[in-house]
């Protein structure tokens, strides 16, 4: 099927892949705050890292909106490069200080990089196939 498919539509099937791996570990790391950890307990932990506690709230509804507006389509380009900062602040304020693996204690900074590259290449790449509300210069940045 897959040599059937001209490389727009291949390309865009891929960034479909993208975009919903990316809604889903958005969701994860938002369900992470809310669930595990309480917005209580992420708001005192955002605070130990010199940051306003009430970011931890902003941070948790942008990751569970936006990995929801990721997976539904919702101007997943534009959704994509607005959580960027998001992972960029994981880098600077949390894992940066670990090193390059993510398995070292704390967590190092390779996931959240790899994530930040993931994110941007969706933002190049386009909503993808089945978006519910592809950004507005058309259904695909894929040409």
């Amino acid at each position: 099927m897959i040599n059937r498919m001209n490389s727009r539509d291949r390309a865009s099937y891929g960034a479909l892949i993208l975009r919903l791996s990316l809604g889903a570990m958005y969701i994860a790391h938002g369900d992470l705050k809310l669930l595990v950890f309480t917005l209580p307990g992420a708001a005192h932990y955002f605070s130990s890292l010199g940051l306003p506690g009430g970011l931890a709230y902003v941070v948790t509804a942008a990751e569970l909106m936006g990995g929801v507006m990721l997976i539904t389509g919702v101007y997943a380009r534009f959704v994509a490069l607005a959580l960027v900062p998001d992972l960029l602040g994981a880098i600077i304020w949390v894992h940066a200080h670990n090193g390059w693996l993510f398995t070292n204690p704390g967590g190092g900074w390779e996931y959240p990089a790899f994530l930040i590259a993931a994110s941007l290449a969706l933002f190049i790449m386009g909503d993808s196939a089945f978006a519910l509300a592809p950004c507005p210069r058309g259904p695909q940045a894929i040409s």
